[in-house]
């Protein structure tokens, strides 16, 4: 018999439906033989894909795709809580319940009593704080997702640090340590091993995102933006030789350079001035 909160949406609509729906799908008699194989570790994959593809669209400006994308991103919510309440552990309300509370006790300021005549940045120090103390005693880098891209857990390694004091006092310092690392790197790089090459380049990187930070750059938006210009760019490289009849592997480097400036200067000019 079908079940009016899947198959009916006058029935049932929102959450209720789509809670509905995937305990349709991970039932073990009915249910769908891929969603039944799942687990916390093979859909863990899938949740962090949907968070950046939520990013890439709001990045894009695509605000028809967001809708669906952050639906895929609550699917993602929604099927974690499924899994751990067949396992026993709790439930989607419980989810909800615990970010319900967790968002009213970092907000003293909007449900307390205290006053909300502060700053942004003022509340984000209050918000850590209370982070930390909700931590309990802890050690200073502990809590910082493995799973995060590694600008991003960077950024928040060196955040962290910062706020106990371990940090460079200017940007002209960690730019020094820039220098550093890369002539390192340049020097050694016909004498170290591949894993040497590698550790040293991880450390370049490293630095890199502690520049952006000290530049108050996000360093992940910065690389997704030169990610897309790369792409845009290439792809006219791309338009330009296939009107000539040719593709990439037909042309040179010297040819794919020249256009390459082209297309730089294309998108120069298409800037808004000012």
């Amino acid at each position: 018999m079908s079940e009016p909160a899947v198959d009916d949406p006058s029935s049932a609509t929102g959450i209720p439906r789509l809670l509905a729906i995937m305990a349709r799908l991970r039932d073990p008699a009915t249910g769908c033989p891929w969603d039944i194989e799942q687990t916390f570790a093979t859909i863990a994959p899938y949740t962090v894909e949907e968070a950046h593809e939520v990013a890439d669209a709001i990045e894009r400006q695509a605000w028809d795709e967001l809708k669906g994308e952050l639906g895929d991103l609550l699917l993602q919510t929604v099927y974690h809580s499924q899994i751990a309440a067949e396992a026993g552990l709790f439930t989607f309300a419980d989810v909800a319940e615990a970010i319900s509370s967790k968002m009213i006790a970092r907000h003293p300021h909007v449900f307390g009593t205290r006053s909300r005549d502060k700053t942004a940045a003022q509340q984000t120090a209050d918000w850590e704080a209370q982070k930390a103390a909700e931590r309990g005693p802890a050690r200073t880098l502990d809590g910082i997702a493995l799973s995060l891209p590694a600008l991003s857990r960077a950024l928040k390694l060196q955040n962290r640090a910062a706020r106990v004091g371990f940090d460079w006092p200017s940007t002209a310092d960690v730019l020094d340590k820039l220098t550093e690392e890369a002539a390192e790197l340049v020097e050694a790089r016909d004498s170290l091993t591949q894993a040497e090459i590698t550790e040293e380049m991880g450390d370049l990187l490293f630095v890199m995102a502690n520049l952006a930070r000290h530049l108050n750059v996000d360093p992940e938006a910065a690389l997704r933006a030169a990610n897309q210009k790369f792409t845009r760019r290439f792809q006219r490289i791309e338009d330009w030789l296939a009107e000539a009849g040719k593709t990439p592997a037909d042309s040179d480097l010297a040819e794919m350079d020249s256009l390459w400036n082209r297309a730089k200067a294309e998108d120069k000019a298409a800037k808004p001035a000012g």
